[in-house]
């Protein structure tokens, strides 16, 4: 994480920024909708699985990853999260288990006749 610190401070430092996509720019002032602001955002709660398929990054760094989880310790937990988020935004299915009730099969009521 220290280094992925790092190189977003350098890439801000050498003026690699950006600008922030419309759909995330403040919406909540007067004048805001008439500049575009907000318009084509996706709520990620509304969304099966909470990951929404959009660009957050300014198009001058798209491509750009800057947290790079290595094998060690929990961090190889969260690469392989990781990796299931940026499948999940291509359109690939998260991979999550069932709900409980699902993988337990018919409940009593509906075993009964």
């Amino acid at each position: 994480m220290v280094i992925a610190i790092g190189e977003a401070t350098a890439d801000v430092r050498r003026g690699k920024v950006g600008t922030v996509p419309p759909w995330l720019r403040d919406a909540h002032y007067q004048g805001a909708a008439a500049l575009g602001h907000g318009k084509g955002y996706l709520y990620p709660h509304d969304i099966p699985g909470g990951v929404a398929e959009q660009q957050y990054l300014p198009d001058a760094l798209l491509g750009v990853e800057y947290y790079r989880p290595t094998s060690h310790g929990a961090e190889a937990a969260w690469g392989q999260i990781a990796e299931r988020l940026r499948g999940a935004r291509s359109g690939e299915r998260l991979g999550l288990p069932e709900a409980p009730e699902q993988a337990a099969g018919p409940s009593a009521q509906e075993k009964s006749p």
